[in-house]
């Protein structure tokens, strides 16, 4: 194995690790139909770098498994997390910061008040605005925030690229 793939697979596993240690750590407010999960602010990196994907659809699925809804927590939010990245990924060069954090803001509404509604039988309409709400506030703003911050250091966008 190169270098440099040691490297890419450990940058990978470390990002993986700190989105599930950030869920974890905040978990109260982590999980259910209104939900801030400060660790999504990361889906950003995606913005920067493809690996990114897999590290974060493997951190959501860990960080998933500690869902009070355990692995059917794992397969949705796994699923509204990779379409998320995907698109903010492929969609990069096209739409700015702001724009690509929607992604995930629409996927997780769509996808994670659906799952709601299966196991929790809760208002499919309401759960969708609360999980947009979370999802609003961790990701397009503080994460475009904290990007837009970062991304003018240059070791900075080394360091992720």
């Amino acid at each position: 194995m190169k270098k440099f793939d040691v490297y890419r697979i450990a940058k990978i596993g470390i990002i993986s690790a700190i989105y599930v240690i950030i869920t974890l750590l905040s978990s109260p407010l982590s999980y259910g139909q209104i939900q801030f999960r400060i660790s999504e602010a990361l889906i950003l990196l995606c913005f920067f770098n493809k690996d990114y994907i897999i590290s974060m659809t493997l951190g959501c699925f860990i960080a998933n498994l500690f869902s009070p809804l355990g692995l059917i927590d794992a397969g949705f939010g796994t699923a509204a997390t990779l379409i998320a990245v995907v698109l903010i990924y492929m969609c990069r060069n096209r739409l700015n910061l702001f724009w690509v954090s929607l992604f995930p803001v629409v996927s997780n509404a769509i996808i994670i008040a659906i799952e709601l509604k299966i196991v929790y039988d809760v208002p499919l309409i309401a759960s969708m605005g609360w999980v947009a709400l979370g999802e609003f506030v961790c990701v397009s703003i503080l994460g475009v925030v904290l990007f837009k911050a970062m991304s003018s250091n240059k070791q900075f966008i080394k360091l992720i690229s």
